[in-house]
């Protein structure tokens, strides 16, 4: 249980650099991981399999949650993952759709 409690402890750190709150924290995630996923797939931001990171990670990370707290708060859990996957997935989205983003 050493992982998840340095895990934790990383992740109240990560919060308080971003504006204290954890929705901002998700959304921030979310688009870190997004384009540092594309960076190092040599990929361009449309390009769908630099979502799957994203995915990953923010799984990853609701586990780990659930094991903290001991078990799941569905609310929180869904409020979470959508605030994580939703920009890089509109903006990949939007990039593949609109030629004009793409300039």
């Amino acid at each position: 249980m050493h992982f998840i409690t340095a895990y934790e402890r990383a992740i109240d750190s990560f919060i308080r650099l971003t504006w204290g709150q954890d929705k901002p924290a998700h959304i921030s995630a979310g688009l870190l991981i997004w384009l540092v996923s594309a960076l190092v797939m040599r990929k361009g931001l449309r390009a769908l399999v630099t979502l799957i990171p994203v995915f990953a990670l923010e799984t990853a990370n609701e586990i780990v949650d659930r094991i903290a707290h001991g078990s799941w708060n569905w609310t929180d859990t869904i409020g979470d993952f959508v605030a994580t996957i939703l920009w890089p997935c509109g903006l990949c989205a939007a990039l593949g759709l609109f030629r004009g983003l793409r300039k």
